[in-house]
């Protein structure tokens, strides 16, 4: 068997991409905060497409309940960090990958350099991680770094890409302080997916408790996010194709078999998006009362 020679590797890619455009993907740098549903499929994904360089963080390690949906979950790396697993499988698809590795994740004081030389910013951050999500995009953002989103709702995927100099994350999510957890989980998930198209085949609602950051997954939304995120990167690097940027997104569901394209000028501010969160929000109160246990009536 011989050495490993980047040619080689990725001459399949050829084809859909030129020569010449393998060579930009080879040049270009991603971050990637958080590895681990969307995150560990996201760099993989873009390790095969060819991409030379990474900057990836994430201060977690592997555990049992990862299974059903991370890429770097397996029996022997349970209690092992997921930035130096992953780091370690990317670097086995291209060992010549110039790799940072930020173990101990992203935070206010070394975003400046997380950011260094960066391409293109990918976000794999926990749905429930609002400060830092909310502090890496207004970073991304002033370093004039495009930033894809794609969330894994239900059994599909909601795309979101932010431009540096258009609407920005907090604008879109109409995310400000003093909100409740389950207030910024509510109005996160509503801006992802404003079509809801994972609404509506959700088997057990217990599975679902924002206030507590409880919440379902599937694999095959893993998948189809690092599929989507994948194409959007290639054509923000090779400046090719379209791309369409909040307040405009793209919904697709697998198990509905529907694509829809959403738009929301204003975005969770806009009235008719407005109206869905406050229905939503209904539909939560009511999950939570059923969720109380019966109170015995009488004094029997």
């Amino acid at each position: 068997m011989g050495g490993f020679d980047y040619r080689t590797a990725f001459t399949r890619n050829v084809g859909w991409v030129t020569e010449k455009e393998l060579e930009v993907l080879r040049g270009a740098r991603v971050a990637i905060a958080g590895l681990g549903g969307v995150g560990g499929a996201h760099l993989l994904t873009l390790a095969r497409l060819g991409i030379g360089a990474f900057n990836i963080s994430d201060f977690d390690v592997f555990e049992l309940h990862n299974m059903n949906r991370q890429v770097g979950a397996s029996m022997r790396h349970l209690g092992e960090p997921k930035a130096r697993v992953l780091a370690a499988m990317a670097q086995d698809i291209n060992p010549e990958l110039d790799m940072r590795v930020f173990p101990d994740g992203v935070r206010e004081g070394n975003l400046t350099e997380f950011l260094e030389g960066v391409d293109v910013y990918v976000d794999g951050l926990d749905f429930f991680a609002f400060e830092a999500r909310r502090q890496v995009f207004a970073a991304v953002a002033r370093a004039g770094i495009p930033a894809v989103t794609v969330a894994p709702l239900g059994m599909g995927a909601a795309l979101l890409n932010f431009h540096p100099e258009r609407m920005s994350f907090d604008a879109y999510f109409d995310l400000r302080d003093g909100l409740s957890d389950e207030d910024l989980a509510l109005r996160f998930m509503m801006g992802l997916a404003p079509a809801m198209l994972h609404m509506g085949y959700l088997a057990d609602p217990d599975a679902v408790d924002l206030g507590r950051q409880r919440g379902p997954s599937t694999p095959m939304a893993c998948d189809l996010c690092a599929g989507v995120m994948g194409t959007e990167v290639l054509k923000l690097l090779l400046n090719r194709g379209r791309v369409v940027w909040a307040p405009r997104g793209v919904h697709f569901d697998a198990y509905r078999q529907r694509l829809a394209h959403t738009w929301r000028p204003g975005g969770n501010r806009n009235p008719l998006q407005r109206v869905l969160i406050a229905i939503a929000r209904r539909r939560l109160a009511r999950l939570r009362l059923a969720r109380q246990p019966l109170q015995s009536g009488g004094d029997g």
